[in-house]
């Protein structure tokens, strides 16, 4: 008895984020985590959904450069974070945390 031999695709985001909806539903899940350095990788995952040459123009970066700050392994600064929100149509907020983890 021979077997088949399976082949599997690369997995990749990016491939999945057709809508605007698609986009918020993935950032919320990511930011929900709390962990900057996939804050950063999403962006790239949406980044590569969209235009990345284009998106690297329009924040003033090399298309090199880009890629590595949202890599996920890179290190952006929050100017970079915000820059590429924007130039994705995107506004970055800030919300009270559900649980009680405020200090007065």
């Amino acid at each position: 008895m021979e077997t088949a031999e399976v082949t599997f695709s690369r997995y990749d985001t990016a491939d999945y984020l057709e809508t605007e909806e698609d986009i918020a539903a993935y950032l919320k899940a990511v930011l929900d985590e709390n962990d900057p350095s996939l804050l950063a990788a999403a962006l790239g995952d949406i980044a590569r959904a969209r235009n990345m040459s284009q998106l690297a123009k329009s924040v003033g970066m090399s298309r090199e450069g880009l890629y590595k700050a949202l890599s996920g392994k890179g290190n952006p600064a929050f100017s970079t974070i915000s820059k590429v929100a924007n130039a994705l149509g995107l506004q970055i907020r800030i919300e009270p945390l559900t649980t009680s983890h405020s200090q007065r």
